[in-house]
């Protein structure tokens, strides 16, 4: 099955729902950035969110979000859109952390490696400029995080529920999310079902290792009670190009460029979302430095 999102309609319309699978896109990200299964965890949460949140903004604006905490992981970056396409980085993919607790054995210790600091929500409306509103982390763990976040930065009371399941040879075996909105009409007694709800269903990633798609997350959420709205696909998609870092390259001093063409003869550029690596000739290097965008095909 295809990753995909859903967005519903629920409880008489009175909550806004998201459900995804993120299975294939968090294991191609484990793929490429080569992360340990703490770390694909916490990018895959983070992901996993930042595809759904995206999907609450229009055609041609997009989403940069940011954990900064100070755990072993360090900085995570993720750029979302609104046609479903994630991609993201990370500092330290060499993270593996387990709880000590032996009741607890053998579970990823997420809150640990992500640490304390901020999550950093950028906005590109498609305007002169961005928007950036922030706020603390609360445990490290994404969900309570991003919980926290639409509560205090969007003033939305909401629920985010995130779960990667990491196999023994370090793949990703299932991934998936919700964001549960409640709009401001929601009635008390539909908080309490909802509460309800959250406090007795399984972990995402439970869910989805055991065979449940999204729609029958979205009933089970929702006490079957939803109207979907739309249904959207989610990707890891890396849109750099060769034309792309050519510009990034003539932005460099004019003192960098000269050493690049007359000391090293060429240069090398490798994208940090999906390590694809650019060369650029000594004769590329010099269109670049006179304003010219490199002739050459993309390699």
């Amino acid at each position: 099955m295809k990753d995909h999102a859903l967005i519903a309609l629920a409880f008489d319309k009175q909550v806004r729902i998201y459900v995804s699978q993120t299975t294939h896109l968090v294991e191609q990200a484990r793929q490429l950035h080569q992360t340990w299964p703490t770390a694909t965890a916490a990018l895959g949460r983070l992901l996993t969110a930042s595809a759904m949140m995206g999907l609450m903004y229009k055609k041609g604006e997009r989403l940069t979000l940011r954990v900064k905490g100070d755990g072993p992981i360090g900085q995570m970056l993720v750029e979302a859109n609104p046609e479903g396409d994630v991609r993201g980085e990370i500092q330290n993919p060499h993270v593996y952390l387990t709880f000590d607790d032996p009741s607890l054995k053998h579970k990823l210790d997420v809150g640990s490696a992500v640490g304390k600091g901020f999550l950093h929500v950028t906005k590109d409306l498609g305007m002169k400029d961005y928007f950036t509103s922030s706020s603390a982390l609360q445990t490290g763990e994404i969900g309570d995080d991003f919980t926290y976040y639409f509560a205090m930065s969007e003033q939305v009371p909401s629920s985010v529920g995130l779960g990667v399941l990491v196999d023994v040879d370090q793949s990703v075996l299932a991934s998936g999310g919700y964001i549960l909105q409640l709009l401001p009409y929601t009635s008390e007694t539909t908080v309490q079902r909802i509460e309800d709800i959250i406090g007795a269903i399984p972990p995402m990633s439970t869910l989805i290792h055991e065979g449940k798609t999204p729609e029958d997350i979205v009933s089970l959420l929702s006490d079957g009670t939803a109207a979907i709205l739309d249904k959207r696909l989610l990707r890891y998609h890396c849109h750099c190009s060769k034309r792309g870092f050519a510009r990034s390259l003539s932005a460099l001093d004019r003192e960098t460029l000269d050493t690049l063409i007359n000391e090293d003869g060429k240069a090398e550029v490798e994208c940090h979302f999906c390590h694809r690596k650019y060369v650029y000739s000594k004769t590329e290097l010099l269109q670049i430095k006179s304003g010219r965008e490199p002739q050459k095909k993309e390699v």
